[in-house]
């Protein structure tokens, strides 16, 4: 069997992490684990604690998986879940901090559901995820550079790390982002 790849569906990931592939599941999770960790992180989550969710959506997932009615929803069913996992712990959260008083109850209902624009953003954001991990992998190397690292690394230095001379750089992002355009288009963007 060939190596599971970012071009691979839902479906087939899916298939193959049923029939056991690890290398597989392996690719499920690096495919969704920024959008699920993203979510704790907006609701305010210590790092930590978003770890804690993000493990417990994963065994989840992992118990859930057989069940699985459609795997190309399975981006919204991770949102859903991850969501809910969150309103536990935001719940958790204020039970540990004080009574229930009226406050604290608004907060709570406040914070079961996730706003639709919040939730849209989210969407987004895995879209871009998505089509970064489709670039070749010389443009996703560069564009990981160049907009993923804090501080923002230098072109001089990009260019040391990719092997290319330093006037390049501009030219190549100029293509890999056009690239990059093209395939958020495609996904409706």
């Amino acid at each position: 069997m060939s190596q599971p790849s970012g071009e691979w569906s839902n479906t087939r990931l899916v298939a193959q992490c049923l029939a056991g592939d690890e290398r597989s599941w392996s690719a499920l999770l690096e495919r969704y684990k920024n959008l699920i960790y993203s979510i704790p992180l907006r609701y305010g989550t210590p790092h930590q604690d978003a770890a804690d969710i993000f493990q417990a959506v994963c065994l989840d997932l992992f118990n859930e998986l057989p069940r699985l009615r459609d795997a190309e929803a399975l981006q919204g069913w991770l949102i859903r879940v991850t969501t809910h996992k969150c309103y536990h712990w935001k719940q958790r959260q204020i039970n540990q901090e004080s009574e229930l008083d009226e406050d604290a109850v608004e907060k709570l209902s406040s914070a079961h559901a996730m706003p639709p624009d919040v939730l849209a953003e989210v969407e987004r954001e895995q879209m871009v995820r998505e089509s970064i991990g489709h670039l070749p992998p010389r443009c996703r190397e560069l564009v990981e550079l160049l907009f993923f690292e804090h501080p923002p690394m230098p072109y001089n230095e990009v260019a040391r790390r990719l092997g290319l001379a330093t006037g390049s750089i501009g030219f190549i992002r100029g293509r890999c982002l056009k690239r990059l355009k093209k395939l958020l288009e495609e996904k409706g963007f």
